[in-house]
């Protein structure tokens, strides 16, 4: 598959099913119809939709009607509104990317994963109708490298038992580091003509994470300001750092998609300009479908009050 067609230039609904409080009103007020039509005005073609497992299953593993609903009301906002949707498992049982939310094991218990197989077929059965505008990300941001030949084995298995209920569905697969464009390289050949590799970029961090309370600072320093020119991110920089990336999906005569990308609300909004607009520039040049993060609120939010002066010039670079 050499073009992700229809998941060209997207915005993340993060916040809204995942990484909050999962109180009613969170979940049935935080993203509404409204907001989805400002994403289409905004020239976007897809939203990308972060859900937490526990939305979709109580304590048992049973399904939530529930949970399914707010999948369902997002797909059919979306519908109405001409954009595409990829729904994304932010977190399952026994893994997720926030090491604070406390879920273990997954790499380890077949059990877990056993639950994870079987939570992504309930998912095909009600959503793998339309694969031209409904898409599929299995997890997001396997961490450990040490994961990663796990990873890929209940990846493969995961997409295999998906495709007995969506054939044609469109599977996203990431791979570890948070899924860094770096990481991309050691991902197993793709299953079928359907897959597209998947990969989010925060590069560098000092710059789009400066001042990050949740960063590990034993892994990265970003206590200190720094400017856009401070921190390198040319249009060069970025070519350099897809380059491995792009020769890997080439190879396997597949595409990339970048799934988040954006810069925290401590920077200036004209330095978040200049950021968007080098990493866009090879985005473009090399077909990469891509999906800012994130449309409100979670310290990025590009519908935020602060970011109204250069919005429209922002726009241009998503």
């Amino acid at each position: 598959m050499k073009d992700f067609a229809g998941f060209r230039k997207g915005i993340d609904l993060g916040g809204w099913l995942s990484q909050c409080d999962y109180s009613k009103e969170r979940l049935e007020g935080f993203i509404v119809e409204s907001d989805i039509n400002t994403i289409a005005s905004w020239g976007a073609d897809h939203v990308r939709l972060p859900i937490d497992f526990n939305i979709l299953e109580d304590d048992k593993g049973g399904y939530l009607e529930s949970g399914f609903g707010y999948i369902r009301k997002a797909v059919d906002m979306c519908r109405a509104h001409g954009l595409n949707i990829i729904i994304d498992l932010h977190k399952t049982a026994g893994f997720s990317f926030d090491k604070g939310e406390q879920e273990t094991g997954f790499f380890e218990s077949e059990a877990l994963q056993e639950r994870f197989y079987k939570l992504w077929e309930e998912i095909a059965k009600r959503f793998a109708y339309d694969p031209v505008h409904i898409a599929f990300e299995l997890l997001n941001e396997v961490t450990d490298q040490s994961f990663s030949p796990i990873w890929n084995k209940v990846a493969a298995k995961c997409i295999k038992r998906i495709r007995a209920i969506a054939p044609d569905t469109v599977i996203l697969v990431g791979s570890y580091w948070n899924n860094s464009v770096s990481s991309v390289k050691d991902l197993d050949p793709p299953a079928d003509d359907r897959i597209v590799y998947n990969f989010h970029c925060y590069d560098p961090i000092q710059f789009t994470h400066q001042h990050a309370y949740w960063v590990d600072p034993e892994q990265f320093d970003v206590s200190k300001d720094m400017t856009y020119a401070e921190s390198g991110a040319t249009p060069e920089y970025f070519e350099n750092l897809f380059a491995e990336a792009i020769k890997k999906a080439e190879e396997n005569n597949t595409v990339l998609y970048c799934g988040e990308y954006g810069v925290i609300n401590k920077c200036s909004p004209e330095e978040t300009v200049a950021w968007y607009k080098a990493i866009n520039s090879v985005f473009v040049k090399h077909n990469i479908g891509r999906c800012a993060w994130s449309y409100k609120e979670m310290d990025f939010g590009i519908s935020d009050k602060r970011m109204g002066g250069v919005r429209e010039e922002l726009l241009k670079y998503i």
